[in-house]
């Protein structure tokens, strides 16, 4: 994928499993980038592991006065922004019990931080002649799941906000698409289950027509596909890395009708 080498990326969420594969992903291809995170020791462990071209500057995205020192801590260093990648979120999530706190707290993160962040690196994209923002929403986003209210409302707002931003920034020439991943192999996966992929992976298999669930680098090739000079003239858009998540009904994989005649 061309239009990577010599831009200038931030991702925010850099220190997750999924963090940390966008961003040797963009690292790989030739970019400078900036792992922006809460987490210090992961976020700088990511950095080094990736050498020359990457740093680690802690961010609290709920925080306008470090997304502002992240942004210009970030120019100041590589001379611009050319990509955000806005990965970071919480998880914190307790349905109808969840209090008002709480759905403050997860909007800040997950919808509010990439506003600002974004906010943040526009004008620095507009100097450098336009951008590519790479927005996470979520499979969350298009299905009721028991006993989860707030992340799956905060990534339906993010889908909303992708297209809304694409089409207030597109004259800035900055392109504004989203991913949706499936599940996906991450630290509450492998702490859940104990590090048992196999068995990950029977859970995922009925919701997901690939059968398994995903790779963190898998998800990562979406994001830098729509950073790319191939994605060009692609904006306003939800690029679903599921396994084929969403494209299953309720039905999933087994034929129903069948059963009607036992």
């Amino acid at each position: 994928m061309d239009g990577i080498k010599d831009k200038v990326a931030i991702v925010t969420g850099g220190a997750t499993i999924i963090g940390a594969a966008v961003a040797a992903a963009l690292h790989a291809r030739g970019a400078s980038v900036v792992i922006a995170d809460i987490d210090k020791e992961g976020g700088e462990r990511v950095a080094a592991g990736l050498g020359e071209g990457a740093r680690f500057i802690a961010t609290d995205i709920t925080d306008d006065a470090q997304i502002e020192a992240c942004v210009s801590g970030t120019v100041a260093a590589h001379g611009g922004v050319d990509i955000l990648v806005n990965l970071a979120c919480s998880y914190v999530d307790d349905g109808l019990e969840s209090t008002r706190q709480d759905w403050n707290q997860s909007l800040a993160v997950n919808v509010v931080g990439a506003v600002m962040m974004s906010k943040a690196c526009r004008p620095h994209m507009i100097a450098r002649g336009g951008g590519a923002i790479v927005n996470f929403s979520s499979i969350s986003a298009k299905v009721a799941q028991t006993g989860r209210w707030l992340y799956p409302v905060g990534k339906a707002a993010v889908a909303q906000l992708t297209r809304s931003m694409a089409m207030d920034l597109a004259g800035d020439g900055i392109r504004v698409n989203s991913v949706s991943p499936g599940w996906t192999w991450s630290r509450v996966m492998d702490e859940l289950s104990q590090g048992n992929r196999a068995k990950t992976d029977k859970v995922a298999a009925p919701f997901h027509m690939l059968g398994r669930v995903g790779d963190p680098e898998e998800v990562a090739q979406g994001v830098v596909f729509l950073c790319s000079a191939q994605a060009s003239f692609i904006t306003g858009a939800d690029l679903p890395v599921d396994g084929g998540y969403s494209a299953m009904g309720p039905e999933q994989g087994v034929p129903a009708i069948p059963l009607l005649a036992q």
